[in-house]
């Protein structure tokens, strides 16, 4: 790697001061791509960003044990101090409860979402009085306890669940038990409303709380598209589609299958709360291929199929990637077979390093292997409250495909 060239008198720099070795306007600035720091920076460290050449590009969080040892929160040629996160926590929160107006149909959205806020590194979902934090860099994790106050007035909760990754934790130096007086007043469990829709979001058994905010916009369209239909919910965890079809979709028939024995037990909690009959809603626990295949072998069929799966493509690394993307294909193959002529199917993938037009590919094999056609309806991601900053457009995981199946 060659050096740094000569720049302007650092001495001149405002400390703790970082500077890159190669131009980018992304936010994670990883290992290679961070040249010198200055003597005394600490993990933690609001510290001030400078190129190459030796001119001011912004300002981040630095910690030098991380995977991403820097994160530029904020691009600009002039001095900027941490009152910025205060503005940053106050744009976000207007965003959801001014501009999108959500609070007029659900009290469960995404308030703060990372890199699409400004706020590297931090991710809230409003629950009714509740905030579900997760962080994943020490700069946050120091502040946060500092910002909540403010959250909580902005967005009318009350308390707050926070949660770190045990490995990126230790990685990072994020000891969970500094944050134990904070979290002990919020329940274990609450309600949410969406729409005309109720679910119970379990904080302590439920994999990211087991009710996922960014597939609300699909999951209230999925419903419009079902009345008086068979409708089959495959990976339906918690039930989130199959609910809002048989609830305000009044499809007749729904069908929900996961293989997580907990999420379905909470799928039986959400219809109960709904007060959905279970000769309209049954519930299977099983495993999608398993299922798929012997409902194939049995010649069933539904009038609409919704098929969202776990992430599947994991890494880059291409032995791992292809079976994901193997994966990808054989579900959807199944999937799709067991959809009526003429009928809807609307397939997910929430994997980030697999593109939308990758994924329709995939989609598209997977059909035409059964010598079908699909008539590509439209194709839709997470809702306006998951926004996306231009500079870091790979943030943008969730890919949802609406279909007619000819």
């Amino acid at each position: 790697m060659s050096e740094l060239p000569q720049t302007s008198d650092r001495s001149t720099w405002e400390r703790p001061w970082a500077q890159l070795k190669f131009y980018t306007f992304q936010p994670a600035v990883f290992p290679r791509m961070l040249g010198e720091v200055s003597q005394g920076a600490r993990p933690g460290d609001w510290v001030s960003v400078y190129d190459k050449a030796g001119k001011r590009v912004g300002a981040g969080l630095y910690n030098p044990r991380a995977k991403i040892p820097l994160r530029v929160v904020c691009h600009s040629a002039e001095p900027v101090g941490e009152d910025y996160f205060e503005k940053a926590i106050r744009r976000a929160v207007a965003l959801r409860r001014e501009v999108l107006a959500l609070d007029r149909f659900t009290d469960a959205y995404r308030l703060v979402n990372s890199d699409g806020d400004g706020l590297s590194g931090l991710t809230i979902d409003r629950y009714g009085e509740v905030l579900f934090c997760e962080v994943y860099s020490l700069g946050i994790f120091q502040r946060l306890p500092a910002w909540l106050p403010l959250l909580h007035e902005l967005a009318g909760t009350k308390t707050a669940h926070i949660h770190v990754d045990h490995d990126l934790g230790s990685l990072e130096g994020m000891k969970p038990s500094l944050v134990k007086e904070i979290v002990a007043a919020a329940p274990p469990k609450i309600r949410v409303r969406e729409h005309d829709v109720r679910y119970e979001v379990d904080f302590v058994a439920g994999h990211k709380t087991g009710f996922f905010c960014d597939q609300r916009d699909n999951r209230h369209r999925f419903a419009e598209f079902v009345k008086g239909q068979r409708v089959l919910d495959l990976c339906c965890y918690t039930g989130g589609f199959a609910i809002a079809a048989a609830q305000r979709g009044a499809a007749e028939e729904v069908t929900g299958v996961d293989l997580d024995e907990k999420a379905i037990a909470q799928a039986r909690r959400n219809a109960n709360l709904n007060q959905i009959s279970p000769a309209r809603l049954r519930w299977v626990h099983a495993d999608a291929f398993a299922y798929a295949r012997q409902m194939q072998k049995n010649g069933e069929q539904w009038d609409a199929v919704l098929l969202d799966p776990p992430k599947f493509v994991l890494t880059r690394e291409p032995e791992g990637a292809a079976e994901g993307r193997r994966k990808y294909e054989d579900l959807n193959q199944l999937a799709i077979s067991l959809v009526k002529p003429g009928g809807l199917f609307v397939t997910c993938s929430c994997s980030g390093l697999v593109s939308l037009e990758d994924f329709e590919q995939h989609v598209i094999k997977a059909a035409h292997r059964l010598n079908r056609r699909l008539q590509i309806i439209d194709r839709t991601g997470a809702g306006g409250d998951h926004p996306v900053y231009s500079n870091c457009l790979d943030s943008r995981y969730l890919k949802v495909i609406w279909t007619r199946v000819v």
